[in-house]
């Protein structure tokens, strides 16, 4: 990690580094519109071309961990669905399934199937953003305006199964706080109908497009052994050739009984990480038709929670009128259901990689401590290299197709 640029640093606007060459420094952000977040770069230029580069980490100041451990198990999620918020349904699902294996809880089948359709779509809504970004940076606009319709589908599923569309909070411990209701199941089918169109149309924009090519072929190319080095998972480190997919490598939520591929690039350059997300989204179209038709399949077509009444906080109507219910809403409200002592760690496949949750346990109502993998928090730690030498234009376009959230770096 970098260490905050001292203000006297900044002074030295103008350096000598030659008899004829003059370097100057140059503050990308931290609020600069390009940087599409809160991020600071200092950069020392040779004319266009970046000699090096500091990025400077934490204008957010949240301290998310710190903050959950002073928080009940089932409060968590308001803090993790604002890690990575253009995903926040894979932060929410990733970290129940980290509790529930802390408590040694087993979900429906059902339960599963309904968690993968959420994610898919959170990882389609999330490729979208940086997909569309990437064409904004390199003068297509037309594309983002085009293909963010259909993200706003998306956003309306998530708002009636749970009534929020951002950091939507739509899990709960052993599973949701409610059954996907019937106008959540026909919006998911108008857009698994709507969405391969329009995808198609946004490729055709992009894809062949000669400009767009020459734009992001070659652009900010980084190699597999370097991705390694730092810890690269997810699309930016699929770009670079390797196929590792914590679906794949290790499962959860019974994606070990779907069939899809792993998307690979050859070179880790912009143009990879950006048909890496383009034909994981095909990917993703596939899994979310493959989990519907198996719920259409199944008997059960009720099931939306695990057998868990400790942790699931029960009707209203049930607490104002059953005993067992009224002391049940009490120890989950006071933080007093029995948690075991001991450490877990549980990763799931985030928008842009792996996103892991380490949780120790003390057994007391809280987290004893707490640690979020955020793979751009990863990720970032490697830009200053992946940007010397290049033009500052290209610079943005790395940073757009690394996807960079700024949510996730100060955890």
């Amino acid at each position: 990690m970098s260490t905050p640029m001292r203000p006297d640093h900044w002074q030295h606007d103008l350096v000598k580094a030659g008899e004829h060459k003059e370097l100057n420094v140059l503050n990308l952000g931290p609020t600069h519109p390009a940087t599409h977040g809160i991020f600071q770069n200092v950069l020392t230029m040779d004319g266009e071309y970046i000699q090096s580069a500091e990025q400077t980490i934490g204008y957010i100041h949240r301290a998310f961990e710190k903050l959950a451990e002073r928080r009940p198990f089932y409060q968590i999620p308001t803090i993790t669905d604002r890690l990575n918020y253009c995903s926040s349904p894979i932060n929410n699902m990733g970290w129940h399934m980290t509790v529930e294996k802390l408590l040694g809880i087993q979900t429906p089948e059902r339960v599963d199937y309904l968690r993968i359709i959420a994610m898919e779509l959170a990882r389609i809504a999330d490729h979208i953003i940086c997909n569309a970004v990437i064409g904004v940076d390199t003068g297509a606009l037309t594309g983002f305006t085009y293909i963010f319709q259909d993200r706003e589908l998306i956003y309306d599923i998530y708002e009636e199964i749970c009534g929020a569309r951002l950091t939507t909070n739509m899990g709960r411990i052993g599973g949701f706080e409610r059954d996907f209701s019937e106008a959540a199941w026909r919006k998911i089918r108008h857009f698994l109908d709507h969405f391969p169109k329009k995808l198609k149309e946004f490729e055709s924009l992009l894809v062949r497009n000669r400009i767009f090519m020459d734009r992001t072929i070659g652009c900010g190319a980084f190699p597999l052994e370097r991705a390694l080095a730092y810890g690269f998972t997810g699309p930016n480190l699929r770009a670079c050739g390797l196929d590792h997919d914590v679906r794949v490598m290790d499962p959860y939520c019974s994606y070990e009984k779907f069939d899809f591929t792993i998307p690979i690039g050859t070179g880790g350059d912009t143009y990879d990480r950006f048909m890496v997300r383009q034909r994981e989204m095909w990917e993703s179209l596939s899994i979310i038709r493959q989990a519907v038709d198996k719920l259409d399949r199944m008997s059960d077509k009720t099931t939306y929670k695990a057998d868990v009444p400790e942790w699931v906080l029960p009707p209203k109507e049930a607490v104002y009128n059953e005993m067992e219910a009224l002391i049940y809403h009490f120890k989950i409200v006071m933080g007093e259901s029995a948690v075991p002592v001991g450490e877990v760690y549980h990763c799931v496949e985030g928008g842009n990689g792996e996103l892991g949750f380490y949780l120790v346990s003390d057994g007391g109502r809280t987290p004893f401590r707490l640690h979020f993998r955020r793979p751009c928090f990863i990720y970032y730690q490697a830009f200053p290299e992946m940007v010397k030498g290049i033009m500052l234009s290209d610079a943005i376009l790395t940073m757009s197709s690394m996807n960079v959230i700024a949510g996730e770096l100060d955890a």
